[in-house]
């Protein structure tokens, strides 16, 4: 077991090294320019067409399995989860109050990632003879860049799969049973309870993923940035304080403090991006999968992958970093030690909302963990389904559910690094895929609307 973590932290370290981040960024970069900055000169525009319409209750048109609504709800169910508590907290527990800056540039140019992501998921998606659909990062490089690329797809696919097994799975399991298990809960209780619940809605396939996301998802959001708002405004004295921090330690070394360690900028800017792209996936392309399912046009799909990255990073991720910085609670020490992960953001929110804090954490873990589950348990059988035909689909649900306990019951450190590995592995493929893609997806734009 030594030996294999000792290898990961090898591979972490090269799979997440300066090459790996210019390749990311540079590709969200890249894509920006080609799409003329849409998600900054159409912010609006892309909000009309996206969150405005479920407000006026504009239906949608086109083929697909599940409404648009339901398919970025479903994708925010994977993007809105541990990452968003746990994964802020370990970013700024590990790089400084500067990772947060380093997040929110991942988080720009991931928009207009997203944007291609969502819509090619849609543009290159198929409809088998049963009237399913299938799409995503497998499809689009397949149809996309021709069948001579194919096994680059089945590379992709099969990197999908098994990082649903960390990032979508143990890894949310492990978070959601370390946080009961500090109420009492045992571990183990949490891993049978979180496999029968998960097992109930993914045996019904994307319809019964997409119907609980829709309801689950827009709830969950809302309380935890309420819950986050209140501690906020009653530390308000500290808002300016924080976000000079956030701005002057994304390029200056941060001195050790009471239970943070300090950081270099090297490690400020790695787990700024790292994390930033653990929480919006913008880059792992998995969200096409279930963007493609949408009833919906390429085009006005790609808009639901701006406004999906947005409110995951920009507001839901800053919300959470702003509660830690406001409170101190990066700098405190517990048992001479700083904390980490889910334990620091619990702190913060207790510290800053006695009483009610600790609580608004623990039920935001849970549920962001649970329905980050079910979404990514689609993109691991839909990922393998295109490699081994629609009779994996079943086994890999019940492994998917099996894998769920032995992340319950596993160690936190582990876990993470082994889905930060696999999360930059799979993103190469795809990130090639739309780099190649990238005159399809400006075209796309040019579909949205008349410009602002």
């Amino acid at each position: 077991m030594e030996n294999l973590k000792a290898f990961n932290e090898w591979l972490n370290g090269v799979v997440w090294g300066p090459p790996f981040m210019i390749f990311l960024i540079g590709t969200g970069l890249y894509l920006t320019i080609r799409l003329k900055g849409f998600q900054f000169t159409h912010f609006r525009l892309a909000w009309r067409n996206t969150f405005a319409r479920v407000f006026h209750h504009q239906a949608d048109v086109e083929v697909g399995a599940i409404s648009s609504f339901q398919a970025v709800t479903s994708a925010m169910a994977a993007t809105i989860g541990v990452g968003n508590i746990a994964g802020v907290s370990a970013a700024i527990a590990l790089g400084g109050p500067g990772a947060v800056f380093w997040m929110w540039i991942s988080a720009l140019v991931g928009m207009a990632t997203k944007f291609g992501e969502a819509a090619m998921g849609v543009k290159y998606r198929e409809i088998d003879e049963e009237g399913r659909v299938r799409g995503g990062v497998m499809y689009y490089i397949e149809k996309g860049l021709g069948h001579k690329w194919k096994w680059l797809a089945v590379v992709y696919a099969l990197l999908a799969g098994l990082a649903a097994l960390g990032i979508g799975n143990m890894v949310q399991a492990n978070t959601m049973a370390d946080a009961l298990e500090s109420f009492g809960v045992p571990v183990q209780v949490t891993g049978v309870g979180v496999m029968i619940l998960v097992a109930l809605v993914i045996l019904g396939g994307i319809k019964r993923i997409g119907q609980t996301a829709e309801k689950i998802v827009p709830l969950m959001a809302v309380l935890y940035l309420l819950g986050a708002l209140v501690v906020i405004v009653l530390n308000a004295s500290q808002i300016g304080g924080a976000f000079r921090d956030i701005f002057y330690y994304a390029f200056n070394p941060a001195a050790a403090t009471g239970g943070f360690a300090g950081s270099a900028v090297a490690l400020t800017v790695r787990f700024g991006i790292a994390r930033g792209i653990f929480s919006n996936e913008a880059g792992l392309g998995a969200a096409s999968i279930v963007h493609a399912q949408a009833k919906n046009s390429p085009a006005r799909q790609g808009m639901w992958g701006v406004m999906e990255v947005f409110v995951d990073t920009i507001v839901v991720c800053t919300m959470t970093a702003l509660v830690i910085l406001v409170t101190g609670a990066h700098t405190l020490l517990v048992d001479g030690e700083g904390l980490t992960g889910g334990a620091l953001a619990s702190a913060a929110f207790t510290q800053g909302l006695p009483g009610q804090g600790g609580a608004i954490v623990l039920v935001g873990l849970v549920l962001f963990s649970y329905t980050t589950m079910l979404t990514w348990c689609f993109y691991g059988e839909q990922s393998w389904a295109y490699i081994f035909g629609r009779k994996v689909v079943l086994p890999y649900r019940i492994l998917f559910i099996g894998f769920l306990y032995v992340g319950a019951v596993g160690g936190l450190e582990a876990v993470w690094g082994i889905a930060d590995t696999l999360n930059g592995l799979m993103a190469v493929p795809n990130l090639v895929a739309l780099i190649a893609l990238a005159g399809v997806i400006a075209k796309e734009r040019n579909k949205t609307g008349d410009p602002e």
